[in-house]
């Protein structure tokens, strides 16, 4: 069955915090393994954030991923203070569980079912790298979170 979005398998699960370095050296020695480097969201030129249908040329955070099971990803997310879905949760709620994310193949397909479906895009842009894109939905009335869409780029 492959839901909504077109798949039901989960492939990461995000945090927002104040400081990635202390917590991701904290979940490197809770998991016993080296900490991940810290990367950055990229720049607009690349990302060509867009927050609530308005670029966003300001959003931006630090990340940190770590590899926790066969095709599960956990995400740390620090957001730079500039107007995006991760300051807005910082703000909002503090720290915690910012998301779950979905590989999909087809994302403006996936943001329109969704859109059917009631959940809207509010943030949406390329990976920093340029190999892919992301977009969340809210999706907090009726699963009480925030969905990540995926989708990375062949080569």
């Amino acid at each position: 069955m492959a839901g909504v979005i077109g798949t039901h398998v989960v492939t990461q699960v995000a945090f927002v915090v104040k400081d990635v370095e202390k917590t991701k050296e904290k979940f490197a020695e809770f998991f016993g393994v080296s900490a991940p480097p810290t990367v950055d969201s990229g720049t607009y030129e690349v990302t060509q954030t867009v927050v609530d249908g308005k670029p966003a040329p300001d959003a931006g955070c630090l990340m940190a991923f770590f590899d926790v099971g066969p095709g599960l990803q956990m995400e740390l997310i620090q957001p730079n203070g500039h107007k995006s879905t991760w300051q807005d949760f910082l703000d909002q709620h503090g720290e915690g569980i910012h998301h779950i994310a979905f590989g999909v193949n087809g994302m403006d397909k996936a943001i329109e079912a969704a859109g059917k479906w009631g959940i809207t895009c509010v943030q949406r842009g390329k990976y920093g790298d340029a190999s892919g894109e992301y977009a969340y939905l809210d999706a907090g009335r009726d699963l009480k979170c925030i969905v990540e869409l995926l989708e990375s780029y062949k080569k």
